[in-house]
């Protein structure tokens, strides 16, 4: 795993473990959900169960794969080794980024505004000034834009370990 996808995989265990006890549990999504949910305010019900779906999968998924020792909680040590799989979440990080990136375009026009990015990334429990910095690197319009399948596109690119100079690497440049 390169570099910059091992400080991708501390960062995301560190923002799944929404509640702060040092371990991802199905609390930690639910919190999680309901925070993104809330910046999504003007999305539509089909979007927003679709989020609901893909944070859902996203734990069983997780929990399945691997929770080693069955106790219904991620450690550290359990996470970091495996998340980046793509053989083992590939499928469900490509449901996440569908339904994240979709979430963001509440107008459909394809097209994600800045504020909205920023309110959803915040949500998820990302730095502000990285988030800028990650849509900067999408190299927005200039109505200051980015477009669903290029930030749907980021998001599989952060979970990909062999993936170095990604504009997704811009979340840790500064937060770790």
């Amino acid at each position: 795993m390169r570099t910059e996808a091992a400080k991708r995989v501390e960062l995301v265990f560190s923002l799944f473990d929404a509640n702060g006890n040092g371990v991802i549990d199905s609390d930690d999504f639910d919190l999680m959900t309901g925070r993104v949910l809330q910046a999504a305010a003007a999305s539509d019900d089909g979007a927003k169960g679709a989020l609901q779906a893909a944070f859902r999968r996203y734990w069983t998924t997780l929990a399945a794969e691997l929770d080693a020792n069955g106790d219904g909680v991620i450690t550290v040590d359990e996470f970091r080794p495996f998340v980046l799989d793509p053989t083992r979440f590939g499928d469900t990080i490509a449901e996440f980024a569908e339904a994240l990136s979709a979430l963001g375009d509440p107008d459909g026009d394809g097209l994600i505004e800045r504020p909205l990015f920023v309110s959803l990334m915040t949500a998820i429990g990302f730095e502000e000034a990285n988030i800028h910095a990650l849509f900067d690197a999408f190299g927005p319009d200039s109505e200051d834009r980015v477009t669903v399948a290029t930030w749907s596109a980021g998001i599989k690119d952060y979970y990909a370990p062999d993936l170095a100079g990604i504009p997704g690497d811009q979340l840790v440049a500064r937060a770790l």
